[in-house]
C-alpha cells in the first residue's frame, strides 16, 4: 500500500509541510519530534524520492484580478494514446489552463480554467479551445463560489488505514 514505505516521521514531516510549506526546518523538526540535522535529511530524501513535488504560495486569483473560474468538460474526437497526450500538451501551453486531468466516462478530460472577466475566457473559448485540432465537444460550468479548496491529501485518513493493518 502507499505511505507503508514510509515511517511515521516522514508522514508526520510531510502532513506538517502540506499545511504550512514556509516553517523552518528547527519549526518542523520541533513538531515532528527529532532534531534539524535528521529532519532536514528526511526532507531532502523525500523532495528526491518525489513525495514532494515543490513549494508554492497559495494566491488569491479574485484579488489579482481574475474574476472567473471556470469547469471546462471536453470530449475529444479519438481518444488514440497521441492524441491524448497532444491535447494534454496543448493545455499546458494555455496560461488560462489552470489545471488538467483526464477523466474516464463520457468527458476526455476537465480543465479549470481563470480568466481576468467573461469576454477573456469567451475569447479563449471560441479561439483556441472549441477549434483545437481533435475537440469535439465542450461543456462549461462557470464557478459561483467555492466552499472547499484543500491542497494535497488527508494525512488522517492514511494513519487510520496504516493503524488498521498493524
Amino acid at each position: 500500500m502507499p505511505g507503508q514505505k514510509l515511517d511515521a516521521i516522514d508522514r508526520m514531516i510531510l502532513a506538517q509541510l502540506q499545511a504550512d510549506g514556509r516553517m523552518t526546518n528547527v519549526e518542523l523538526a520541533k513538531r515532528v519530534g527529532i532534531s534539524a540535522p535528521p529532519c532536514l535529511r528526511r526532507v531532502r530524501t523525500l523532495e528526491e524520492q518525489g513525495f514532494i513535488r515543490g513549494y508554492h504560495a497559495e494566491v488569491d486569483p479574485r484579488e489579482l484580478g481574475f474574476e472567473v473560474q471556470v469547469f471546462a468538460m471536453v470530449g475529444l474526437v479519438s481518444q488514440a494514446e497521441v492524441d491524448l497526450s497532444a491535447f494534454e500538451n496543448r493545455c499546458k501551453a494555455w496560461p488560462l489552463v489552470r489545471e488538467c486531468h483526464m477523466l474516464n466516462g463520457e468527458v476526455d478530460f476537465i480543465l479549470k480554467c481563470v480568466a481576468p472577466d467573461l469576454r477573456s475566457f469567451q475569447a479563449f473559448l471560441t479561439e483556441a479551445l472549441t477549434s483545437a485540432d481533435n475537440v469535439a465537444s465542450v461543456k462549461t460550468s462557470l464557478v459561483i463560489r467555492g466552499a472547499k479548496d484543500e491542497p494535497g491529501v488527508p494525512f488522517d485518513v492514511l494513519e487510520a488505514r496504516l493503524a488498521k493493518q498493524a
